[in-house]
């Protein structure tokens, strides 16, 4: 008599036929080559701005006395979170635009992941603390000094970058301990998150729950202080009689707050969707804009409207041209 295996055992069987995935295969936007030639100029264009901006503003923070306050510190860091931000990503993708072997490493992909996710939830948490520096520097200017002294900002900054190690280790060994025994070609120019799930062999569903409800958690609490510090700040400026004063404080505070509303926005158009179609082109756009157009934007909102930063800028340029 022939025993037929049970359900189990086929199941089994097909996973051994099955060759685990290694290497994974990073599909990009286009393999029009005409086209993927102009991205790599267009990008590589965008990636050498980003990085002459952010880490331009960084040595200015360093060089000039004038800037040396916690809300250049704070912006200093952004600037170098940026530069690195953009790096993990760019330029890999540069090289995939010029190489028909468009392959990633499970090891890469990996690293890649960890280093994005973590500069990017780091990014949040230093959002959320400049704008409680901004707090503190307008509503009791007297004591800014000491309220923001380095006992303070220091802890801030290490606690962003602690968060953002956490998050991002909890989502890389959660997405990285699943199965990937079908495809290995990822519709995206990075290691992201959803891209990876949809194409891992595995129940995904607790995965998709961590990533809703942790970067859920984080936006909402980074939110709410970006939102309760403005609302203090505002309350400060209504209560100023220097039209100068206000003009002011809006300038440096305006650049911020646009800032924070574009990177919070993409960030929650590309995770706050559970049941969404991740693999699209458009959910590519979206996060190219927020992994590499926002590190390069930076620098200037934060730059042009802030008069101490273009008065160091000038003093520079005056130094280079003598």
């Amino acid at each position: 008599m022939k025993i037929l295996p049970s359900s189990t055992d086929v199941y089994k069987i097909q996973l051994k036929n099955m060759s685990a995935v290694n290497v994974f295969i990073l599909m990009g936007f286009t393999d029009d080559v005409d086209l993927q030639v102009f991205l790599f100029l267009l990008f590589l264009s965008i990636y050498l701005f980003t990085l002459v901006g952010n880490l331009g503003l960084v040595l200015l923070v360093i060089e000039d006395s004038r800037l040396h306050n916690p809300m250049y510190y704070f912006l200093s860091v952004l600037s170098f979170l940026d530069a690195c931000y953009s790096t993990v990503v760019t330029p890999k993708m540069l090289v995939n635009f010029l190489t028909e072997d468009k392959s990633i490493s499970f090891l890469g992909c990996a690293m890649q992941m960890l280093l994005f996710v973590t500069l990017g939830t780091t990014e949040c948490f230093l959002l959320a603390a400049m704008a409680y520096d901004r707090y503190v520097a307008i509503y009791n200017p007297l004591l800014y000094s000491v309220s923001m002294s380095p006992r303070v900002y220091v802890p801030l900054i290490v606690a962003s970058y602690v968060g953002g190690i956490l998050h991002a280790t909890i989502h890389t060994v959660a997405t990285f301990s699943l199965s990937f025994c079908g495809s290995n070609k990822i519709r995206h120019v990075f290691c992201d998150i959803p891209p990876l799930l949809a194409i891992s062999c595995s129940d995904t569903r607790t995965n998709q729950l961590l990533l809703f409800y942790f970067v859920g958690i984080i936006e909402v609490v980074t939110i709410l202080i970006v939102l309760i510090s403005y609302g203090f700040i505002l309350l400060a400026i209504l209560k100023m009689h220097s039209a100068e004063g206000r003009k002011k404080v809006f300038s440096t505070c305006g650049s911020h707050l646009t800032g924070v509303s574009i990177y919070h926005g993409t960030i929650l158009f590309s995770y706050m969707r559970p049941d969404s179609n991740y693999a699209s082109n458009h959910d590519m756009i979206v996060s190219i804009f927020y992994t590499i157009v926002i590190p390069m934007l930076n620098p200037v909102i934060y730059s042009l409207r802030n008069k101490d930063v273009k008065e160091a800028m000038k003093k520079v340029f005056r130094e280079i041209g003598s």
